[in-house]
C-alpha cells in the first residue's frame, strides 16, 4: 500500500511538473507572439512616418519658394513705388523752379504768405499751451 501511495504522489508530481511547463510553454509563445506583433506594429509605424516625413519635405519646400517669392514680389513693389515718388518729387521741384522763373514776384509773395501764416500758428499754438 505504501508503494501505491508513493507512486500517486510522483505522478501528482510529474502532472503539476507538465502543467508547469505547459503553463511557462504557453506563457512563452505569449511571449513570442506578442514580440511580433510589436514589431509588426512597429514596422508599420515606421513606414507611415516615412511616408509622411516623403510627403512633407516637398509641401514644405514649396511653402518656402512661395514666401520666398511673396517677399521678392513685395520687395520689388517697395522699389518700384519708392522710384516713382522720387521721381514725383523731383518733378514737383522742377515745377517749383520753373514757376519761380516764369513768376517770381508771385512766388516770393506767395512764399512770405505761407511764411506769415506759419508765423501766425505757431504764435497761437505757443501761446494756448501756455
Amino acid at each position: 500500500m505504501d508503494t501505491g501511495n508513493t507512486t500517486g504522489v510522483k505522478s501528482a508530481a510529474q502532472q503539476a511538473q507538465e502543467m508547469t511547463d505547459n503553463a511557462a510553454d504557453s506563457a512563452q509563445g505569449a511571449i513570442r507572439s506578442t514580440q511580433r506583433a510589436t514589431d509588426q506594429a512597429l514596422g508599420r509605424l515606421s513606414d507611415t512616418v516615412e511616408g509622411v516625413r516623403s510627403k512633407a519635405a516637398p509641401m514644405l519646400n514649396k511653402v518656402a519658394s512661395q514666401a520666398e517669392a511673396a517677399a521678392r514680389r513685395s520687395m520689388d513693389a517697395v522699389r518700384g513705388t519708392s522710384q516713382q515718388l522720387r521721381d514725383r518729387a523731383a518733378q514737383a521741384q522742377d515745377m517749383t523752379v520753373a514757376y519761380v522763373k516764369d513768376e517770381p514776384i508771385k512766388a516770393m509773395l506767395i512764399a512770405a504768405a505761407t511764411g506769415a501764416l506759419l508765423m501766425g500758428l505757431i504764435t497761437l499754438l505757443s501761446r494756448s499751451r501756455d
